[in-house]
């Protein structure tokens, strides 16, 4: 540690160059790997205590009555802290040479192919051990060969035809739309804690690269008609905020609203300080009245209104503004005039599944849906104009043949609509399946179309998560 840490590049260079430090760190991290029992139970994986290599203790005793591997599990895991600490430590040129060789010698040459295999128990043990990797992982160089590595270095808009180009990258998006729902969930569990590392190129590669052109909006040049459409700064027929009872706990009064503005994230001169109330409420409106009243039942229990989320939504979007700060991203959207509005669309490989799987939200398992709508909602948190206007603009003018989340839920809704007439009971049901998932109700007799009803549930949440999301990030950039 001291050694890699010396501050002459002419001590690193001899250090990566002139020895065998590279092959020695990446070998026995191989060779621990390889000791690891075929299979582990991915929740041993995730819930094994904190790793530190520092202070690896052994007891047979305590050991003796884990699960089986607990012992190897541990060892690999300190050894990779060793070597990522190392790393953080050492000087920069040393540290780019060691993450080059555990990428080269670990990750391609050992994890690949078994992130890469067709056996179901060995994908799900390679992607959660990988899973726990990436969520370990501090130093920047090691972080950024593992981002490599999962994504490659592609920057240019994709292409339906080309997403096979970098073939883990399109075998891991995949997986998140596995036949397994085991191997769906944690696929997607990566993604979202990979989403939130600091690197840039994570989110460029995933999602911005696509939206770079904003080609997926059709320019519709403003007519006087428009302004019909907002009568006295409010929506024909929609709820004030500060009048409706479901938002009392957001009123400028409120101790929690005041928190929200004294903490928010700094204006930057690129955001527009208009008064943009109309705007928020269409928007906030628009989310909360997707899902019809006859498919809601949050109002029927207690605490799982639309603001048990708005706190969390502010500290998340915090979090994700201080990530993204040296970033450089624009304060505004790209002018349309600037854009590229002829290049044909394509919302890219990892929007494709996610999408796909949230068009299918009354159809799949209630975990499943859960991590879906929590990777949607860790990417509407971040600040970036074409991500909000892609994600959370329900009023963007769509391309033909393009598709946003919010027509992506519309079309859902409608599908939920037409099923509704089909099922008995319809609101009894829901209320019950609510109150067992809540813990509220004893388990009892199995409740027909239990998928779709928690599919429902799920789905107003969902959509109470994205107006709380939409009304902290509106503030963020309105308040002084």
């Amino acid at each position: 540690m001291l050694l890699v840490s010396l501050p002459e590049l002419g001590a690193a260079k001899c250090l990566t160059q002139n020895t065998a430090l590279c092959e020695l760190l990446t070998d026995r991290l191989t060779s621990l790997y390889r000791a690891l029992p075929q299979s582990i139970d991915p929740l041993d994986i995730e819930t094994v205590e904190g790793i530190n290599w520092g202070l690896d203790s052994y007891n047979v005793k305590e050991d003796a009555s884990a699960f089986p591997g607990k012992r190897a599990l541990i060892s690999f895991l300190s050894w990779f802290d060793y070597c990522d600490q190392l790393i953080k430590e050492a000087h920069r040129m040393a540290a780019t040479t060691m993450a080059q060789s555990v990428r080269e010698r670990f990750l391609v040459a050992v994890l690949e192919p078994q992130l890469m295999q067709t056996s179901e128990i060995g994908i799900l043990t390679a992607t959660s051990l990988l899973h726990r990797i990436v969520r370990q992982v501090t130093s920047e160089a090691l972080l950024e060969e593992i981002v490599y590595f999962l994504l490659g270095e592609q920057r240019e808009p994709e292409t339906l035809s080309c997403i096979q180009r970098f073939p883990l990258r399109h075998r891991l998006i995949e997986h998140c739309n596995h036949i397994s729902d085991e191997i769906s969930i944690m696929t997607l569990r990566l993604f979202e804690h990979l989403l939130q590392k600091p690197n840039e190129h994570i989110l460029y590669n995933l999602i911005l690269r696509n939206l770079e052109e904003r080609n997926y909006t059709e320019y519709k040049p403003p007519c006087p008609e428009d302004k019909d459409i907002v009568e006295n700064g409010q929506i024909p027929g929609a709820v004030d905020l500060e009048e409706d009872p479901i938002f009392t706990d957001i009123s400028p009064d409120n101790a929690l609203t005041k928190e929200w503005l004294s903490a928010s994230p700094p204006i930057t001169p690129d955001h527009q300080r208009t008064d943009g109330k109309t705007e928020v409420h269409k928007i906030v409106n628009s989310f909360l009245c997707l899902v019809p009243d006859e498919a809601k039942s949050s109002y029927q229990v207690e605490g799982t209104g639309y603001d048990t989320y708005l706190r969390d939504a502010h500290r998340q979007f915090r979090d994700y503004c201080a990530i993204c700060l040296r970033w450089d991203w624009p304060g505004t959207a790209k002018p349309i005039e600037k854009c590229n509005l002829e290049a044909p669309f394509f919302e890219g490989h990892f929007l494709k599944v996610l999408f796909d799987r949230m068009g299918r939200i009354l159809d799949q398992p209630y975990d499943v849906n859960l991590q879906v709508t929590s990777v949607l909602s860790k990417l509407s948190l971040f600040p970036h104009p074409h991500i909000h206007e892609f994600l959370l603009d329900p009023y963007v003018n769509l391309a033909p043949g393009c598709r946003s989340l919010f027509s992506v839920i519309v079309r859902v809704v409608g599908d939920l609509m037409v099923r509704i007439q089909r099922i008995l009971d319809f609101t009894p049901k829901l209320l019950l399946v609510r109150k067992r998932l809540l813990g509220l109700e004893p388990d009892g007799p199995i409740v027909d179309h239990m998928t779709l009803l928690e599919g429902v549930i799920v789905l107003e949440e969902f959509c109470k998560e994205l107006a709380a999301i939409a009304f902290v990030k509106y503030h963020s950039t309105s308040t002084p």
